[in-house]
């Protein structure tokens, strides 16, 4: 939700060369560095190297740290040797001190210190004169640093008021105006009427990156861009700053409501990742060339016939703290999503309900109308799990109440949900109201929770409650605090069906710079907002989805949606896109939009369907819940201003429509959930570019228009109004494609125009893979326990296929503790399909069954088909083979689903 009244008036936010900290970096052009290493000050521990650099003209010190990290992470700090006070270092992100492993130093002299990992794997050529560092995977560069002497380090210095006048601060005050020093908002800077005063005056840090043979690169979001990052000019950064931009324009480089400083290049050969670990306003420049390859033994002539390879250059400048960045060296993208999550953790394990269908508006107006909705679902068949709840049922924009008039039995609402085993979300933002007689405001007020401005009084902003306060979500304490507000007894009439959104916190403030915080008001240790403004969203969540554990004591794993979030965002929930527009085209960014989540760590992630602000026409909101429907978070959502539009309200064949991309999602939930269990162990995306499959095809690596749902299914939206057709890219020479839903096989490989109609968009299976379905869909998950299974086993060319299927209760954290969880898998090889176990630790039992199985490319009919189970029994199948599809179904098969059994054909 944001305000209307200032739907994108552009002169509200910032455009890079009014931001002075990238004026100021800019002023340092490519070139020789002026950083030297002072190669006598270099030691050598389990830990790290250190060595201290000099910079030749204002002779400040910096400490630089080279770390090897286990898993082929490579780690660059670099701070002040002696600061005039601690820089920020951002906490809490990482899951722990990296394991480190010892460098050794291969040689030392002329001016070249070379570094090697502990399997002579990796060498780091430190040059000293200028300072870079060069990185190289057995004999061949990967990454260099500091290549194009963009090295830049703002030291601490005193308030002009408290310099003793030195040489150097005489010259530095006659060399520049008054104006001059203004315009680079050194120790004060104005946007608007904003003034940002700077109490440390300019701290800005920034570095350069040259990849090796790359020229396509991802990452950085989030904004409405392209999935392939762009060539960036002057004054057109990508910037890091998360931002309340309601009704965003479509391709622009201007961050939104969240940022992760990961950025992946790849080339057929091999995937590198940049990780800049730093939580102020960051900007990043891109420039991608064609070089001369570098190959000093060649002669003149061999010179001139030389191919060009691809380099790309990648400038980081952030606003203030350290440089801390990790070179996440792959050499696979699966290798570089694992070390992100060595890093920053994996997506939290979703309870199985937050899978389903999310019916979301601002705002269901009373307990009357939820009731109606609710009883609307059930009325045309459509399943769904989650109602919710914007900000209109709370008294007043008060978090943790309810609206005496519209909610006078929340308790009774929600026990009629829990009978339908439905649950219900309520928002909860980071503002609150100004209000002695709120109690929550009146603790935080008395215990000093809020964020101070400059001047240390309590920081007020409007939104949406009027004059409001922002805790501090910074402090561990206010943390703890907050996380106790969701216990029961505390949030009145809440139940353990209630789940939380956090929206707003950017966090928004009306009328702000911005439209966010200022700069300069205090958090927490005296830290300056600048320093910690893109980890608020993220230490909301960590406290909300702490607080709902905490509730059930430890038992229950929580739900929290985002909106705002930083690296590491994963571990706490979900995440949404903010305020799209109900408009083709975002329909058709959201692709590329949510590709670039699920590569930065964030799988469970969504776009509102049909589009948060406006009306969809009818055909936009069937093709964006068609779309939804293959998505990770599935939730529609609307604005106030917008026209009803629950899923039956725009006539029988529309209503139809809906409802069979609902139910496909539902019998899809096995597939889905073992995906998520895929991304919660082995931090691989659910929703995943063609390139991240296909890393050698070079066509698949600036598609958006399409991708894969885990390594099984290849999903093609329909993103263009009354579409007849669409093209398809089928990926890989050696691939064998089935329609998911015929289950026939594709003729045609490469890319191939499919027709459409309004039922359903292109979704096709991989040969050799294996999905687990349910038979047919429930009201709503838990409706869904007991309901057999289906395998769809599509064969690839070699008659072979292979799967998993994970179970356990869908929503405590005995899969954890207890080991009550089911891991199976599928493998139909030699003309037998076998279910055996993958983790035999896992305990958890259950009645369900595998009732039917589709084999699809099976190449003859066969005669007879029987079962074995484990025990020795034989039973004859039933089945029937269609000679147009090549498609074997197998039926009443009646096998469970936790013992081993194959089916011989």
């Amino acid at each position: 939700s944001s305000v209307q009244d200032e739907a994108v008036d552009k002169s509200n936010f910032k455009r890079c060369n009014q931001i002075a900290f990238y004026r100021r970096q800019k002023l340092l052009h490519p070139g020789k560095s002026l950083y030297r290493v002072l190669l006598d000050s270099v030691t050598l521990s389990d830990e790290n190297v250190k060595f201290q650099i000099i910079h030749e003209e204002n002779k400040v010190l910096l400490q630089v740290e080279i770390y090897e990290i286990e898993g082929n992470i490579f780690r660059l700090k670099i701070d002040e040797a002696s600061p005039l006070r601690a820089r920020y270092k951002v906490p809490d992100v990482l899951i722990k001190e990296p394991t480190t492993q010892r460098l050794s130093i291969s040689h030392k002299e002329a001016g070249i210190l070379v570094l090697s990992s502990v399997d002579e794997d990796y060498k780091l050529q430190v040059t000293s004169n200028p300072f870079q560092v060069e990185l190289q995977s057995k004999g061949e560069t990967v990454m260099s640093m500091n290549s194009n002497g963009l090295l830049y380090f703002e030291h601490l210095q005193p308030p002009p008021s408290d310099r003793k006048p030195t040489a150097q601060n005489e010259e530095a005050a006659s060399d520049s105006s008054k104006e001059e020093q203004e315009d680079l908002g050194l120790w004060q800077e104005k946007f608007g009427n904003f003034l940002d005063v700077k109490a440390h005056g300019p701290t800005s840090v920034g570095m350069d990156f040259s990849l090796h043979g790359y020229d396509h690169v991802y990452g950085i979001p989030q904004r409405t861009e392209t999935l392939l990052l762009k060539n960036t000019s002057d004054g057109d950064a990508y910037r890091l700053y998360n931002l309340d931009i309601f009704g965003h324009k479509i391709h622009d480089k201007i961050g939104i409501y969240g940022s992760v400083p990961l950025l992946l290049a790849h080339k057929p050969n091999r995937t590198s990742g940049i990780f800049w670990l730093n939580s102020s306003e960051t900007l990043v420049d891109i420039s991608t060339k064609a070089v001369a390859e570098h190959t000093p033994s060649r002669s003149a002539a061999e010179t001139a016939k030389q191919r060009a390879v691809p380099l790309t250059d990648v400038r980081w400048m952030s606003e203030s703290g350290i440089i801390d960045v990790f070179l996440l060296m792959g050499p696979t993208a699966f290798d570089i999503f694992k070390q992100f999550a060595q890093l920053t953790g994996t997506q939290a394990l979703p309870p199985l309900f937050s899978l389903g269908y999310h019916q979301c508006r601002w705002n269901y107006e009373d307990e009357q109308d939820v009731k109606a909705v609710d009883a609307g679902f059930d009325a045309h068949d459509i399943p769904y799990d989650v109602i919710w709840l914007d900000i209109e049922h709370t008294d007043g924009k008060r978090y943790f109440t309810w609206d005496k008039q519209k909610f006078q039995n929340p308790r009774k609402m929600q026990e009629l949900l829990r009978k339908k085993k439905r649950k219900l979300v309520v928002i909860v933002d980071p503002h609150i109201k100004v209000d002695p007689s709120y109690s929550l405001y009146a603790q935080a007020k008395e215990k000093g929770y809020f964020v101070k401005d400059r001047n240390g009084q309590d920081f007020e902003g409007i939104c949406w409650p009027g004059s409001s306060c922002y805790l501090d979500f910074t402090n561990p304490e206010v943390r703890k605090w907050y996380a106790d507000q969701f216990a029961f007894k505390t949030y009145k009439a809440s139940t353990n069906i209630l789940f939380v959104w956090n929206d707003m916190n950017e966090p928004s403030v009306f009328k702000g710079a911005e439209l966010t915080m200022q700069k300069d008001a205090v958090h927490y240790n005296n830290w300056e907002h600048r320093e910690v403004h893109n980890l608020y969203g993220f230490y909301q969540q960590m406290a909300t989805a702490e607080g709902l554990i905490r509730r059930s004591s430890g038992k229950e794993r929580s739900f929290v949606v985002t909106r705002s979030f930083f690296a590491g965002s994963q571990k706490y929930g979900a995440v949404w896109t903010g305020d799209n527009t109900a408009e083709w085209s975002y329909l058709k960014i959201s692709i590329p939009m949510l590709l670039t989540l699920n590569m930065t760590g964030i799988s469970f992630c969504g776009a509102d369907v049909g589009g948060f602000i406006g009306d969809p026409e009818p055909e936009l909101l069937v093709r964006w819940y068609q779309a939804g429907a293959y998505q990770p978070f599935f939730r529609a959502h609307s604005n106030m201003e917008s026209k009803r539009r629950e899923p039956w309200l725009f006539g029988e064949k529309n209503t139809q429509t809906i409802r069979r991309a609902i139910r496909e999602r539902y019998v899809l939930l096995p597939y889905l959930y073992t995906l998520f269990y895929r991304a919660h162990t082995a931090a691989e995306p659910v929703m995943r570019s063609l390139w991240i499959e296909f890393p050698e095809n070079m066509e698949t690596f600036d598609v958006e228009n399409e991708y894969m749902l885990g390594n099984a299914l290849l999903v093609h939206p329909v993103t263009e109004k009354e579409a007849k057709t669409v093209t398809v890219l089928f990926p890989g020479s050696e691939e064998i494609w089935y329609d998911f839903r015929k289950c026939k096989r594709m003729e045609d490989a490469g890319t191939v125009k499919i027709p459409v109609t309004l039922e359903n968009i292109p979704v096709f299976q991989r040969g050799g893979t294996v999905i687990p379905l349910k038979t047919t869909a429930g009201k709503s998950t838990d409706w869904m326990i007991d309901i057999s299974y289906e395998l769809h086993v599509a064969l690839d060319t070699e008659a072979c296929a292979v799967g998993e299927l994970y179970v356990d209760d869908g929503h405590s954290f005995q899969y954890l503790h207890k080991n009550q969880f089911l891991y199976r898998k599928f493998t139909f090889h030699k003309n037998i399909l076998s279910s055996s176990c993958v983790d035999e630790s896992g305990q958890y039992h259950t009645k369900c069954v595998v009732e039917r199985v589709i084999i699809l490319g099976f190449g003859k009919q066969p005669t007879f088909v029987t079962a074995n189970s484990k025990d020795g029994k034989k039973k004859e199948v039933v089945f029937t083979y269609d000679t147009k599809t090549s498609a074997l179904t197998l039926e009443n098969l009646a096998l469970s689903v936790d013992a081993d059994w194959e089916i011989c054909i």
